[in-house]
Formats: structure tokens, sequence, C-alpha cells
């Protein structure tokens, strides 16, 4: 590239669509060196590291840092695409001259910026350039909103809730369908429910109940990871929490992309403000009914509600059947309820089996499954938890 340097810097001055860009940590170092006068050397050289080191905190390949930045930027001109609004021609024509900016910026090599530095011959770190169609890119991009999203959603694709905000998890759980065994017509449900809410068809929202250590929670998290690529996004939150969904679906429900709301372990001990938001949630309340949004919960209990003989007989409430009624029906509120039962001794095995052959162990060596089925009764019962702990136990005895 022989750009202008200073003619550069003018023009980002005129960013407006892309305007947040300009405080990227990158970009911003860029910038500073670009300002710095060229006839002070020391400066110039500091600006030149600084610049670098940003860079080199993601990446050491600029084009593919711009590229980055630049199809994950939320602004004005994506919201209108994944909205379905008409976007005007001023402000397209404003997108692709911005485009052709940062596809400069993209381009600019460690010569470059060394041409801009006086007086100094000694070593400079450099990075990496290559070509990239930056506008190509990005509209591309764009036409498959419903796929990749845009702003956060684009970057990451497990969150979960914090003081009412959607947050993401950096690093999820990496879990896949292929390390789960048994179940798998249980899973498939899931799994066939999961593809209707990504192909726009009505999708049921899930309840997932049964005996702990089944692969619950591991099945919702597998299918997320299994479906990101399709547009799929998850976000987790605690049952004390979902006096807040309401504005959550309300906020989602205008993303192209489509939502697990997953709560794990749910259950309740009363009629508070989180089981009649649950309630609203389910029945399809005016704002928090959306067609891309399903609620996946897992449950130790099929009904969801604990109660004692204590609290039934001691309590006060006139219309009480009422209330164990309405108390006992919210699992009926799902479309959909799946149960994992604890698995028998010969699917027991067959999960030990698969996890050992996953994990290098010789699975052909019978006393490793009589092992395992001593293991499961120590801990007593059988599961996919229990399985997994066997395992991993004797990758132990290996390491040691």
């Amino acid at each position: 590239m022989n750009a202008n340097l200073s003619d550069l810097t003018v023009r980002l001055g005129t960013i407006a669509v892309f305007r947040k860009l300009l405080s990227d940590n990158v970009v911003e170092a860029l910038i500073e060196f670009l300002d710095s006068p060229c006839e002070n050397t020391e400066e110039k050289v500091g600006k030149y590291g600084n610049f670098v080191s940003k860079l080199y905190e993601n990446t050491d390949n600029l084009s593919k840092y711009i590229l980055n930045i630049v199809t994950n930027n939320e602004n004005v001109f994506v919201k209108k695409i994944a909205h379905g609004e008409i976007v005007s021609e001023e402000l397209n024509r404003a997108v692709k001259s911005e485009l052709e900016i940062f596809s400069e910026i993209s381009s600019v090599t460690p010569e470059d910026l060394k041409s801009a530095i006086q007086g100094y011959s000694g070593f400079l770190p450099k990075w990496k350039t290559e070509r990239i169609d930056l506008e190509n890119e990005y509209f591309s991009r764009c036409s498959e909103i419903g796929r990749f999203g845009y702003g956060i959603y684009s970057k990451y694709h497990m969150f979960n809730v914090k003081d009412g905000e959607i947050v993401p998890v950096k690093h999820p759980d990496p879990v896949t369908l292929k390390d789960l065994s048994g179940y798998k017509r249980e899973r498939q449900a899931v799994i066939d429910n999961t593809k209707a809410l990504l192909a726009g068809k009505p999708a049921a929202n899930i309840l997932l109940s049964g005996d702990a250590g089944t692969g619950k929670s591991s099945t919702v998290k597998a299918v997320a990871n299994e479906f990101k690529g399709d547009g799929l996004r998850i976000i987790e939150t605690r049952k004390d929490q979902l006096v807040d969904m309401p504005a959550v679906i309300e906020q989602l429900s205008v993303n192209p992309l489509k939502f697990i709301i997953f709560i794990d372990d749910l259950s309740f001990t009363n009629l508070s403000d989180n089981f009649n938001a649950l309630k609203a949630i389910l029945e399809g309340s005016v704002s928090a009914k959306s067609k891309n949004v399903v609620i996946y919960a897992t449950s130790n209990r099929r009904h969801i509600v604990k109660e004692s003989f204590k609290e039934r007989d001691s309590s006060d409430d006139v219309h009480r059947n009422d209330t164990i009624q309405e108390l006992m029906s919210l699992s009926e509120r799902f479309g959909l309820c799946i149960t994992f039962v604890k698995p028998s001794k010969e699917c027991y095995l067959d999960i030990v089996r698969n996890i050992a052959g996953q994990s290098g162990l010789d699975t052909e060596n019978e006393a490793l499954y009589a092992e395992a089925e001593r293991f499961a009764l120590l801990k007593g019962g059988r599961s996919g938890r229990i399985a997994r702990q066997f395992v991993e136990s004797k990758l132990s005895e290996i390491d040691s």
C-alpha cells in the first residue's frame, strides 16, 4: 500500500456508521501513531510499539483483525438489515465509503509506518497483512445475518444474565453431541425441536427431568454447540432471575438469531414472583411470547415444585387444593417433557465404553467393565456422570 498516512487520519474523522471502532484499542493506537509528530522520533517509535503491542494481544495479522472487528460491529446499518428495514441510499453510500477506509487500514504494512519515522534504523516489530475484499465480506455477512448475528452475538454463542443484562460466556463448556452416550431417543427429541426453531417452525418449550447425572444439562449445552453456526445462541439464567426474563425476551424478539433460554436445576417451593414469571413466559404473555426464543429447563423433579407434608398440613390457605394444582401443573405448561431415567446396567456400560474409547483406554478389556460396575455400586447407582468419573479415575491411575 502506498497510502498517504496523513490523508488517512483526516478520513478517519469522517467515520459515522462504524464510529465505535475508533475506540477500538488497536485502531486507537494506530490513530495515535498517525497523529504524533514525525520529527519526534522517540515518541513516534513509542507509538509504533504501542500499536503493535495492542495488535499482538489479539493476532499478528492486521487484515484479519480489521475484518473481524468490522463484521462484528453493531451499528445502525446492520440493525436495519437485521430488522428488515429499508436502508437509505445515503446510509448505504456511507457504509461503502467507510469500508474503503477500513480496507486501507487493513493493508497498512510495517514499512508504511516505518517510513513515517525519521532518524531511526533500529529493530521494529512487524505484523502480517493480506488481500481482503472487505466490502464483499461485509455485505456477504449481512446477507446471512440470521446465521451470524451482530454485536456480541456474532462473537459469542453462550451467555448468561447479570444484573438484568445479557453478558457473554467467554470460555463455554465445549461438550459436543459426540461426547454423549446413551439416551439417543431423548436427545433426538431435543435436537428435532431445536431444528424446528432454526427453521422458523413452531418449537416447544422443553422440560428435561429425571435422575441426577443422566446428561440433561450436557444435552442442552451440546445442542447449543452443535448448532451455533446455524444461528443458535443460548442464554443461561438462574430461577431467581426469571422476573427479568420478559424484558430480556422482548429484547431478543427483534434479533434475527434464535435463542434458547436455559434454566438449569429448576425447582420451586411456593408461588413466588419467579414462579409466576416463568408461568407467564410459558403461557405466552403479551410481553414475553417470541417466535425466536424457547425455554429449555432441567429438573431432577418431574413436578418441579418441592413440597413437604408438613407444609401441606400446616397451610392456612383457604383454597389449598387450588394452590397445589397450580404448583403441580407448571411442568404441564412445557410443550415437551422429556424424562431421563437412571441407565440400565447395559446402557451404563455402553456409556463407559464410549467415554473410555474417547479417552484412549482399552475397551476390549472386560475387567474394565466389571470394575466400572463396582465403582457405580460404591457411588450409589449408575449414571452418565458416574461413568465419566470412573473413566477419569482410571486415567488418573495411569498418569500417576
